[in-house]
């Protein structure tokens, strides 16, 4: 199975990808796991892109796809592959089908989780982090919310919300989001791959829609 996953931030997306990975037995392609391992590695494409990682920038298209050919050449890839939130933009998906090309190989799905935008703007806005840098604990008001409102339970210091989980912040990140990935979507829907399942329901009951949906 060769297959391509996307999901807006909050979607639950790495979850999902995971379980997946361990249904078929592929390789989870994660780019951001697969830049830092080329840069701890010292290798060329690695060297390439750590300027730009340590700089806080983007790295460019033309090292991504030059890393992910050579991924794709790995043994692992044989039995398939899952790539996580890649690609993201429209000249990736091009290059991407490109390198599959050149390996000939082709997709067998694109699997896009739905959640509407104001759906992820309650579960990302309800992120708070422990105030105490020593303690740092994460807390969840939906899912792992604390003891004590505002407290953390661990050593009692105020928690407080992160500048990239407030709602405005996300919800310019799903602007973001949405300005890549239409044209990306549009270009895989153009060739029948395309396969959107709700991202709302339990981990269980999504990840059986995602199988249905690719029909194992």
């Amino acid at each position: 199975m060769r297959l391509v996953f996307i999901g807006p931030p909050g979607a639950g997306k790495g979850t999902q990808a995971k379980l997946l990975r361990d249904h078929y037995r592929i390789a989870h392609i994660s780019t951001g796991d697969m830049l830092r391992d080329r840069i701890a590695a010292g290798t060329p494409t690695g060297r390439k892109a750590k300027p730009y990682v340590e700089s806080g920038s983007l790295v460019p298209d033309s090292i991504i796809i030059e890393m992910v050919a050579e991924r794709l050449a790995e043994p692992d890839c044989s039995a398939g592959f899952l790539f996580d939130g890649f690609p993201r933009t429209l000249a990736q998906a091009a290059a991407l089908n490109d390198a599959l090309r050149t390996i000939r190989q082709e997709l067998n799905a694109v699997v896009l989780l739905d959640v509407q935008d104001e759906e992820l703007v309650r579960r990302l806005g309800s992120r708070w982090t422990c105030s105490n840098g020593a303690c740092n604990t994460a807390y969840n008001l939906i899912s792992k919310p604390p003891r004590v409102t505002g407290k953390c339970d661990a050593c009692g210091q105020t928690l407080m919300q992160r500048e990239d989980d407030k709602p405005e912040t996300i919800r310019t990140r799903l602007q973001k989001y949405h300005q890549q990935t239409a044209p990306v979507v549009v270009f895989y829907r153009k060739n029948g791959l395309v396969r959107s399942v709700s991202g709302m329901g339990t981990v269980e009951e999504i990840q059986r829609s995602i199988r249905a949906a690719l029909g194992a």
